[in-house]
């Protein structure tokens, strides 16, 4: 199974040490790098999808973060 994830975070190395930390776990980018900015807090914030390959089936509790 695939799975899929969309990591978000405000444009700070936060956002950077949240995709490393996927990477370093098997995840793989997904596309490029999304940046908008978020009007409710006045601040920019960036996305990035990551998709790794995992045993088993999907199933709508799964934790994705503890793949």
């Amino acid at each position: 199974m695939k799975a899929y994830r969309l990591l978000t975070e405000e444009d700070t190395s936060a956002f950077c040490h949240k995709v490393t930390e996927a990477l370093s776990k098997g995840w793989e980018l997904y596309g490029g790098p999304a940046y908008a900015h978020d009007p409710a807090t006045g601040k920019m914030r960036c996305a990035q999808a990551v998709v790794k390959e995992v045993e088993g089936e999907y199933a709508p509790g799964m934790k994705l973060g503890q793949l």
